[in-house]
């Protein structure tokens, strides 16, 4: 039994890492186990991931000392144009259309985006510098909780003892089965495909998000003239575009793109996601807590799955610090359930929003169609609620953990 740690954190993917570098800021004692080698996580090469990353998710990078190591690399969103259409029609005539520079508290952009290629490396050298002990590659076959600790039992054998375990574990967390946390939710029978493309003109960092009836296409800059994709389609539609091959695959694409970048070149591999909504019907047992996927699954229509998982970590790291100087126990389940019910009201409005829109959105219903294009032009014609809902997408509202102020 290996014992001298604090909180056991169960995922090395993303938010596992950032958690963990919370809560050493936070003076207490991590340990990372991550089913992942490390030699995957840190693999240098562009594979066309990339993440959408909210100012408010932003300024918990930097003040993590993250963000020093990603902003030379990283894309700033200047503008989101929102617009509806069709495939080879383009967009509709009226659209929304958000600017960060409205907004005068922003003091910047209201989002970076940020690759694959260079978060994780990132994360990694920070784990490493800050002494963070990883378990990799390892998975947790086992955890038990009694009187005063919790345990996990790894596939090696090594059994890691500490006050608290925490899921970053994604949608199928390991965690949240062992213990005895459930989770509803439902398929929207919807893939989301992400890749990367190059493209002929300068994006100028605006990004867009088009809807279509099979479900909504964002184009997300890059830096250079480069662009990342995440195009939502039916699954069977879904799943013959990702078997096609790459010249293919761009014919498909190109009607739905439009022109107004030129002509478009794939880089990197292509990747296939199912989507659905879903969300644990509790996020803290005793001395277990959720975070991220593990505890909530929404659809990607506004980039705010990493923003939430990411203000989970901010909300947790905030509620334990507090615990530990009050000198509580930090995996008593009144503490847990402080963190859990400040996001779990939360977590719930956005997951109900993202839903909304995208059943209001993803369908060619001509009655919907006409309402929800006067709905977008409407709302981008009134500066006070443009400014909130760019607020929003910020990631900047609402009750904010101290660590994204």
């Amino acid at each position: 039994m290996s014992t001298g740690s604090d909180i056991l954190i169960v995922g090395g993917g993303l938010t596992g890492p950032v958690l963990a570098l919370a809560a050493r800021q936070a003076g207490l004692r991590p340990v990372l186990i991550d089913a992942q080698p490390p030699a995957v996580q840190e693999a240098p090469g562009f594979d066309g991931r990339a993440y959408a990353l909210a100012a408010a998710s932003v300024r918990m990078l930097r003040r993590l000392g993250i963000w020093q190591a990603l902003e030379g690399g990283a894309q700033p969103m200047v503008e989101i144009k929102v617009s509806d259409g069709r495939a080879g029609e383009g967009a509709a005539p009226l659209y929304l259309l958000f600017d960060s520079s409205e907004v005068e508290d922003l003091a910047g952009p209201s989002g970076w985006m940020v690759e694959d290629r260079h978060l994780r490396p990132a994360l990694s050298a920070a784990l490493e510098a800050a002494g963070i002990p990883r378990h990799a590659p390892q998975t947790v076959t086992a955890q038990e909780v009694r009187a005063g600790r919790a345990s996990v039992t790894l596939a090696s054998g090594t059994s890691l003892d500490g006050a608290l375990i925490v899921g970053c574990d994604g949608r199928r967390s390991g965690t949240a089965t062992r213990a005895g946390i459930t989770r509803g939710g439902w398929d929207y029978e919807q893939t989301a495909i992400v890749c990367a493309v190059r493209h002929e003109r300068p994006h100028e960092g605006v990004a867009h998000q088009f809807f279509m009836p099979g479900g909504p296409l964002a184009i997300l800059p890059l830096q250079g003239n480069r662009s990342s994709i995440v195009w939502s389609e039916h699954r069977p539609r879904a799943e013959a575009l990702l078997a096609m091959d790459d010249a293919t695959f761009l014919d498909a694409l190109r009607p739905a793109f439009g022109s107004f970048l030129g002509e478009i070149s794939l880089e990197g591999d292509r990747f296939g996601y199912p989507l659905g909504l879903s969300l644990a019907d509790s996020f803290a047992a005793p001395r277990v807590a959720l975070v991220g996927d593990a505890a909530h699954g929404l659809h990607p229509i506004a980039g705010q799955g990493l923003n939430a998982g990411l203000r989970d970590v901010a909300a947790l790291a905030a509620v334990l610090e507090e615990a530990r100087r009050r000198g509580e126990d930090i995996g008593a389940l009144p503490v847990l359930e402080r963190y859990a019910r400040w996001r779990r009201s939360d977590t719930a409005m956005l997951a109900g929003t993202t839903d909304l829109t995208n059943r209001l959105f993803s369908n060619d219903n001509a009655l919907l169609r006409g309402l929800r294009d006067l709905g977008l032009g409407a709302v981008s014609s009134l500066p006070p609620l443009r400014r909130a809902l760019i607020r929003e997408a910020a990631g900047i509202s609402g009750d904010l953990p101290p660590l994204m102020r």
